[in-house]
């Protein structure tokens, strides 16, 4: 039997790529690739040359320099352990560069960056609270039909002086426009909740017909179960009888009743962010500054900005009592003047003041 075979013992060179299996081939011959000619042919350097010979793969992504870049030992200043400040979400990072260090990108691609970074990754991994959910359905409200009210207690916060502070915002949102008022406050008192509800209300241009709320002491005094009703005090009771307003707690271990005020609680997580930052006097302006902004954003769950969207609501809303019964439940800021002790004089009893308001006028 006769079998003849055409051996090939050809191959062309067109582009970079095809080095390799001329290698290949070249070796198997056992003779010596001219990088020079090559070099020549393909008109790159003879070094290039013997890059692609050695197997070198190039990618298709070019290596371009992100612009967060340019921060990148700003944020690894602000999320060291030693740092007083802290960060529980990536958004709140990414809104304190904008605000004080001209940081210009989306939120998307902030958060993006941080998660390509093992090292800033693992500081968010590490204050992640990971918690079962429980599954709700989610509904919308008529306009004017509901508010809802809670605290964000017992923020830890040093302030500029180095002075511990322990502080409350009580967030008063509605529920169908989104629109919200805030209060920064020591104490958590009945009489403090009122004056914030009624100057909700003035704000608010009216009153809504329900006002769900937890099971706050200040509200109830016997917390709603899923057995029992529950009980409202008897002050709570009257304010909400003098403005007209219906009073619903939610079950109490159930959160998720109230999400629509439930959830924006993250928000004031950026307080954390200025810690050792403000005195209580600027916290309080920062607090005011967060709801406006806030009040002015997109909100994803409406697909509209809360303060425009309480113009279709504030009308529908119940007319505000007379003014001498909202003047009522409001609580009067009394001016005094510092004496030279830093103290001020209220119902013959003496308090101190913080230092360098010698001198200066202070609302009680």
């Amino acid at each position: 039997m006769h079998i003849k075979i055409d051996v090939n013992t050809e191959i062309e060179v067109k582009e970079l790529t095809d080095l390799p299996k001329l290698k290949i081939f070249m070796e198997s011959l056992n003779m010596k690739i001219n990088k020079s000619k090559l070099a020549r042919d393909l008109k790159v350097d003879r070094r290039t040359i013997d890059k692609y010979l050695n197997g070198y793969q190039p990618t298709n992504k070019r290596k371009r320099k992100s612009k967060i870049d340019d921060y990148y030992d700003v944020i690894k200043l602000l999320l060291l352990d030693e740092s007083p400040q802290k960060f529980y979400y990536k958004r709140v990072l990414w809104q304190y560069l904008k605000d004080n260090y001209n940081l210009d990108c989306a939120d998307s691609s902030f958060r993006a960056y941080i998660s390509r970074k093992p090292e800033f990754q693992q500081y968010f991994d590490s204050r992640k609270g990971r918690t079962a959910r429980r599954e709700t359905a989610r509904f919308e409200t008529a306009p004017a039909e509901q508010a809802q009210l809670d605290w964000k207690e017992n923020i830890k916060y040093i302030t500029s002086d180095g002075e511990v502070l322990y502080v409350n915002v009580c967030v008063f949102l509605l529920s169908y426009s989104r629109f919200r008022t805030y209060l920064l406050s020591i104490s958590k008192s009945q009489s403090i909740l009122f004056s914030f509800l009624v100057e909700s209300f003035e704000a608010v241009g009216g009153v809504p017909k329900t006002l769900l709320v937890d099971n706050m002491k200040t509200v109830m005094d016997e917390p709603r179960t899923q057995y029992q009703p529950g009980k409202i005090n008897e002050r709570f009771y009257q304010f909400a009888k003098d403005f007209g307003i219906e009073v619903k707690p939610c079950i109490a271990g159930r959160p998720q009743t109230k999400a629509k005020v439930e959830a924006p609680m993250k928000i004031l997580d950026e307080i954390h962010a200025y810690q050792g930052k403000f005195n209580y006097e600027e916290l309080h302006a920062f607090v005011q500054k967060l709801c406006n902004r806030v009040n002015n954003q997109y909100h994803q769950g409406t697909g509209r900005i809360p303060i425009l969207h309480l113009e279709h609501e504030k009308n529908l809303l119940n007319p505000l009592p007379k003014e001498n019964l909202r003047d009522f439940y409001k609580i009067d800021h009394i001016p005094v003047k510092v004496n030279t002790s830093n103290m001020v004089s209220f119902k013959s009893n003496m308090y101190s003041v913080p230092p360098g308001y010698i001198g200066k006028t202070v609302g009680l």
